[in-house]
């Protein structure tokens, strides 16, 4: 018999405890649905560093750099965003602005390194850019969804799905698929496109988030998907 293939959790959450979910009727699948828009959400140089370098050489630039981690699902998050482009779907950046000192809020007591974070932090990554037509979304919380437009732009764009990449995965990744779940979207998470700085909480939270709020699948699957759209 072939050994089911490893994800991303395999090594850190146990069998037993993915039984225990299976058993309660949790993980089944929610599908693609039939116009998703694909969210990058806060894919900025401060958020991986303006060169590719291991984590602990990355933050020597920007604190709050995931890596080579963030690297690397760069690299799957382009041609995601290009079948997005090529399919003339809707492509929105949900993102952290720099902040005023009147709204900086609890985040400035928790994080205060995104405080003092310099322009070229906040700049989108070359790579993945958004062009004219994309929809940029300025947040202030984790959740893309929290005092934002966004739910009423996806209804407006006639979208009942969304692809959900970049970070943190545990953060504003997490945060934007609960709240996209519970407004009744369908959420798909391409397993390769969203990073974090902690290898572990990036794992269990896929986790989580596969068995409880969306399809977290691999890109080829995902891009498969978006093919059968086309079609």
């Amino acid at each position: 018999m072939t050994s089911p293939p490893d994800r991303p959790w395999t090594g850190i959450v146990s069998e037993e405890e993915e039984r225990r979910y299976r058993a309660a009727g949790f993980g089944r699948p929610g599908g693609l649905g039939k116009r998703p828009a694909l969210l990058i959400i806060d894919v900025q140089y401060r958020t991986i560093g303006t060169r590719e370098a291991p984590f602990w050489d990355s933050i020597e630039e920007f604190k709050t750099s995931c890596g080579d981690a963030g690297w690397e699902a760069v690299r799957h998050i382009a041609p995601l965003l290009a079948k997005f482009r090529t399919l003339a779907l809707p492509v929105l950046y949900p993102h952290v602005a720099p902040k005023e000192a009147f709204d900086q809020g609890r985040l400035a007591a928790k994080v205060p390194e995104l405080m003092t974070i310099g322009a070229e932090g906040y700049r989108f990554v070359e790579d993945v850019a958004p062009l004219p037509g994309d929809v940029l979304l300025p947040k202030k919380h984790p959740s893309a969804f929290f005092g934002t437009p966004l739910a009423s732009y996806l209804i407006d764009l006639g979208c009942d799905s969304v692809v959900v990449t970049g970070c943190t995965t545990s953060g504003c990744v997490r945060g934007s698929v609960v709240d996209a779940f519970a407004y009744n979207f369908r959420v798909t998470v391409p397993e390769e496109c969203v990073y974090d700085r902690s290898p572990t909480a990036h794992a269990v939270n896929l986790f989580d988030m596969a068995y409880k709020y969306a399809d977290v699948e691999p890109l080829a699957q995902v891009l498969a998907a978006l093919d059968g759209l086309n079609a």
